[in-house]
């Protein structure tokens, strides 16, 4: 069943577009570990917040994919740009309007 993670990663003040970019960066090993999409996003009435959807073919996709070495470099290298505020929500996916 298909695994949505959407949330918000709260960023220091003026690291936003920082983040934004260390988040966009091409990573082919995401689709490997079973990601179907990863879309990044802002908002200017939220200056210092990044939204982040995510699309995993599995809960278990998703959480074996943070143990990865890679992941777990941009996870270390993103740490300094949050203010620890973070925000979301996770569910199953039962089905869409735009696909069988």
């Amino acid at each position: 069943m298909t695994f949505a993670n959407v949330g918000t990663l709260g960023t220091t003040p003026d690291k936003r577009d920082e983040l934004v970019a260390a988040l966009i960066q091409r990573n082919d090993l995401l689709k490997t570990a079973g990601c179907l999409a990863y879309e990044v996003g802002t908002n200017d009435e939220e200056p210092n917040t990044v939204y982040v959807l995510e699309l995993w073919e599995s809960a278990q996709a998703h959480q074996a994919s943070l143990a990865l070495p890679e992941v777990q470099a941009a996870i270390a290298a993103a740490r300094p740009l949050l203010s620890g505020v973070f925000g979301g929500f996770r569910f199953d996916v039962i089905g869409s309007p735009l696909r069988d």
